[in-house]
Parts: C-alpha cells; sequence; structure tokens
C-alpha cells in the first residue's frame, strides 16, 4: 500500500500531532506522518517530532513581509519533502485563499467546537456562556472561510454544571485525539468524496462519526 506523505502544522506543543504520529505507525494506516512543520522555530511539538525520528522544519512568520511569502517559502518546504496531504493542528495562522485552493482536499483541521457553532476562538467559554448542554471538536476540510470546510469527523461531550472552560476544554481535547486519526485515516485512504458540503463516505454511508459522552 502507497502511503500518503502526510505534513502536519503546528504553532505549539502539538498535542493532536502527537496523535496524529501514534496512530501513523500502524502498519495498515494510509498516511505516514513524513514532515512537522512549525511557524515558529521554538515550538515545543518540533523537538518532540524529532525525537520520534521524523523530519522537522521551521518557517519563521515573522521574517515575511506577507503571508504570501510565507506561504511560498511554506510551500517549497512541502515541495521538498514531497508532501501530498496536510493537517493543520493548532497552527494559528490563516491561510490565503490561493494556498487553500492549491490544497483543496488535501487539507484538513480540527476545531474545538461542534461546527457550524462556535467558529473562531474561545469556544469553550462561548459554549458555557450560552448554557449549551453539548459541546465537543470537529475536524474538517479546510477551505477559504474560517471553519467552514465540509465535516468529516465529530466527538460530543456533555457540558456538565459544574465545568469551567478548562475542564471543559480538557475532555473535548481527549476526543480531539480520537477523531484526528480517524478523520486522516478516512480522507487519506480515498474513501470520501465531497457532495457540496456534506462528506460521504464509502458505499454512500455519511462519513461524519459521532463519538458521543453523554
Amino acid at each position: 500500500m502507497s502511503k500518503r506523505r502526510t505534513a502536519i502544522l503546528i504553532s505549539g506543543r502539538g498535542s493532536n500531532m502527537a496523535s496524529l504520529i501514534a496512530a501513523a505507525r500502524e502498519p495498515e494506516f494510509p498516511a505516514e506522518i513524513a514532515l512537522v512543520l512549525s511557524n515558529k522555530p521554538d515550538a515545543p511539538g518540533l523537538a518532540a517530532a524529532k525525537a520520534q525520528g521524523i523530519a522537522t522544519a521551521a518557517v519563521d512568520h515573522k521574517i515575511y513581509a506577507g503571508r504570501e511569502a510565507f506561504e511560498g517559502s511554506l510551500q517549497k518546504m512541502l515541495d521538498a519533502h514531497r508532501i501530498d496531504f496536510i493537517c493543520l493542528a493548532g497552527f494559528m495562522r490563516i491561510l490565503t485563499p490561493s494556498f487553500v485552493q492549491r490544497w483543496e482536499g488535501r487539507l484538513i483541521n480540527i476545531h474545538p467546537s461542534l461546527l457550524p457553532s462556535y467558529k473562531g476562538l474561545h469556544t469553550h467559554e462561548r459554549a458555557l456562556a450560552d448554557g449549551v448542554k453539548v459541546h465537543g471538536c470537529s475536524v474538517h476540510y479546510v477551505v477559504a472561510e474560517m471553519d467552514a470546510g465540509p465535516i468529516i469527523a465529530q466527538a460530543a461531550v456533555a457540558v456538565l454544571d459544574d465545568d469551567t472552560p478548562g475542564s471543559l476544554g480538557a475532555r473535548v481535547l481527549e476526543q480531539e485525539h480520537v477523531i484526528y486519526p480517524l478523520a486522516l485515516r478516512l480522507a487519506a485512504s480515498g474513501a470520501l468524496r465531497i457532495d457540496a458540503m456534506r462528506v460521504i463516505g464509502a458505499h454512500g454511508a455519511p462519513a461524519a462519526m459521532v463519538s458521543p459522552r453523554i
């Protein structure tokens, strides 16, 4: 089986990165983690990936005049490592529409909410403020609009009466570590197709997997 050479883009410690690396070590997993790339040279996740024998690189966004120049160097690094699939894992840079279009169908992201609710930042705080009873996380294909792409997988957790943003976020993060490897497995295997905003799995079954913790 030919595995898809995958890059994980991070900006920090790479919590979801670790779960992807662990999953990809399975012999039958359809993707191999060929590169961990960060926009921050001091990102702790780079050292963690290097310790596991994975190629790492940094493209410091601060030295570039704009997003296009930064992404030009990013693309050169991806090309140098023959990358054909990208996972965003806490990559705190907004990508330009041209970069996203270039990687259409080969670029996925994880977001700490049940999309389309709570796009953007501070999702746990906003969920608590609104009094919702169910929260969670989503893996989706990346499109030009932030947090708006077709959804591959989701997991739900109950919101408890005594939850804080920290306690709720910790339970959501546990589920992120479950569904991101699942979503990468589905996407890299070629088992998915996109029909408008719906991601459809093999034999016409919906691809989104809901893993309730209620």
